[in-house]
């Protein structure tokens, strides 16, 4: 068992908005410890079945462990959706972010909150870590990566302070390292936000390519879902649930071929359903839910 517990947010509120035939096919997109699709599996008819995805290799683990025939795990980001058949699924849900085993184990890189290799790759077996980029990437990148991705006014100058740091002592290797740095850069913080909460989570979005993954994997969506097939994101920082909210605004409405005003505009592709965010009792029992929100979806039959 690992040490480093997984409370699931929204656990029942994204289960029931997500099934509505307990006989078909669904997909947990992003495994995680498995607590959505644990209850998903609980509530399944005998011929219902359950997709999983995920990168982490220990999700992966702890998802091999699930001894039902009805459920298999695939160790690969969401993205891979679009491998699925068209029109086959019933749900999709999206838990989007990192997994508390993940902040919490300081080998995995993750947080500034304890010192460990500076890494926040969702697949470690995979990919460029964090230090390994830093070591090269030109202060003009930095600077856009930790501005677009973590909404940091103070980008520039982070970029500069590890530009130089590197070229007097070497790239950044450890998480203290880095959130130390940015300690001494950012003269301004936010009341009760460490100031390296932006930098970190910049960086491990850029890494880990996770927006645009989303994107991709919310159009393979639209492919795979079946007709009043339900989407279910759950998201935790504003650049995610902006991309939600803008795909399920852009496929719920019709669309005019300016170039052919006279013809039928195609029809809608998505209904919005709900915008839910947790309960006071939900935040009280785990604050890291207190900036989730969750927005559902269902699939026309256009």
């Amino acid at each position: 068992m690992e040490p480093w517990q997984h409370t699931t947010v929204l656990l029942n509120e994204a289960v029931e908005a997500l099934l509505t035939k307990p006989d078909s096919t669904y997909v947990d997109a992003t495994f995680g410890r498995g607590g959505h699709a644990r209850l998903i599996l609980s509530r399944l008819d005998p011929g219902g079945r359950l997709v999983a995805f995920d990168k982490d290799p220990e999700a992966v683990a702890v998802a091999n462990a699930i001894e039902d025939t009805r459920f298999s795990i695939r160790h690969e980001g969401f993205r891979a959706l679009r491998e699925l058949q068209a029109g086959s699924v019933a749900g999709v849900l999206m838990d989007l972010g990192v997994s508390s085993p993940q902040i919490d184990n300081p080998v995995r890189g993750f947080s500034f909150r304890g010192n460990g290799p500076l890494d926040m790759r969702m697949d470690p077996t995979r990919g460029q870590s964090v230090s390994e980029w830093l070591a090269t990437a030109p202060v003009e990148q930095m600077a856009e990566v930790i501005r677009d991705y973590g909404e940091e006014r103070f980008a520039v100058q982070i970029a500069k302070a590890i530009d130089a740091r590197r070229q007097e002592r070497g790239a950044l290797a450890t998480t203290a390292e880095l959130a130390e740095l940015v300690a001494r850069t950012v003269k301004t913080r936010e009341p009760g936000q460490d100031p390296a909460t932006r930098t970190f989570q910049a960086l491990r979005i850029f890494i880990n390519a996770e927006l645009e993954e989303l994107q991709e994997a919310l159009e393979a969506s639209l492919d795979i879902l079946q007709p009043g097939g339900r989407l279910v994101v759950i998201s935790f920082h504003s650049l995610e649930d902006r991309i939600a909210k803008q795909f399920i605004v852009r496929h719920s409405r019709e669309v005019v071929d300016r170039r052919a005003p006279f013809a039928e505009p195609k029809p809608m592709k998505l209904e919005a359903l709900a915008r839910v965010r947790p309960s006071a009792e939900e935040i009280a029992r785990n604050p890291r839910s207190r900036s989730a929100i969750m927005r559902v979806a269902q699939r026309t039959h256009a």
